[in-house]
C-alpha cells in the first residue's frame, strides 16, 4: 500500500515538474513553436515602426509618416513567390472588403511591403497589385530601396527572409497591424481572414466608440 502511495507521488511530482518546465520555457505556455515564440514576443514588446523611405507602384517615394495618425495593415512579399505570396495577398483583399467603408483611407490604409527590392520595381508591384484589386492608394503596394532600411524593420517586426539562390525566398507571413503612432498592435494569422477583420474591425469600432 505504501509502495503504491509513493509511485502515486512520484508520478504527480514528475506531471508537476514536467509542467513547470514546459511553462518557464514556452513564456507561460504562449510559446509552443518558435514562430508563436515569434509573435508573443512581438505582442510583449510592440516595436516602433522605423524611419524608413518608401517607393510605391505609382514611383511616389515618401516616408512611413506619410501615414501618421492612421491605423496601418500590413503584409511582407515578394512578386516572384509561387505558394505563400498569393494566398496571403487574397486573404488580404478579403481582410480589406470586411472592413466598414467608412474607415478605409481614414482611419486605416493597407499596405504591402515587398522584401525583393532588386526585382519588385514599381512597375511590377503596378502590374501585381492589379491582380488582387488593390487600388493602389488606400491599399498601397511598396518596396524599401534602401537594403539596410528594409533589414532593419525586418529584424524589429521578427520577418524572416532567407534568400534560396534563385530568385526565391523562404519566410513568414502574417498581417501586421500598426496604430497610428506607429507601434505594432497586433500579428494576426494570414489564415484566420475573418478573426483577422473582425479583430481589425474591433479596434476601430473601439476607438470610434461605436
Amino acid at each position: 500500500m505504501i509502495k503504491n502511495w509513493r509511485n502515486v507521488v512520484a508520478i504527480i511530482l514528475a506531471i508537476v515538474l514536467g509542467s513547470l518546465l514546459i511553462y518557464f520555457g514556452t513564456d507561460g505556455f504562449h510559446a509552443f513553436t518558435e514562430e508563436s515564440a515569434r509573435t508573443y514576443q512581438l505582442h510583449q514588446e510592440k516595436p516602433l515602426f522605423p524611419r524608413v523611405m518608401l517607393e510605391d507602384n505609382k514611383e511616389r517615394v515618401y516616408p512611413f509618416s506619410e501615414f501618421e495618425d492612421k491605423y496601418v495593415l500590413i503584409t511582407f512579399f515578394y512578386t516572384a513567390c509561387t505558394d505563400v505570396c498569393p494566398v496571403l495577398e487574397m486573404n488580404f483583399a478579403e481582410v480589406y472588403d470586411q472592413i466598414p467603408e467608412k474607415y478605409i483611407g481614414e482611419d486605416i490604409v493597407f499596405l504591402s511591403i515587398s522584401f525583393d527590392t532588386k526585382h519588385d520595381k514599381p512597375a511590377v508591384l503596378e502590374n501585381y497589385r492589379k491582380s488582387f484589386g488593390s487600388d493602389g492608394e488606400t491599399w498601397r503596394m511598396a518596396r524599401i530601396p534602401n537594403q539596410t532600411e528594409l533589414d532593419n524593420l525586418l529584424k524589429k517586426f521578427g520577418v524572416i527572409v532567407i534568400p534560396e539562390g534563385n530568385g526565391h525566398f523562404q519566410h513568414n507571413s502574417a498581417f501586421y497591424l500598426v496604430n497610428r503612432k506607429g507601434y505594432l498592435e497586433k500579428v494576426m494569422d494570414y489564415e484566420k481572414v475573418d478573426e483577422a477583420a473582425q479583430t481589425v474591425v474591433s479596434v476601430l469600432e473601439k476607438e470610434a466608440g461605436e
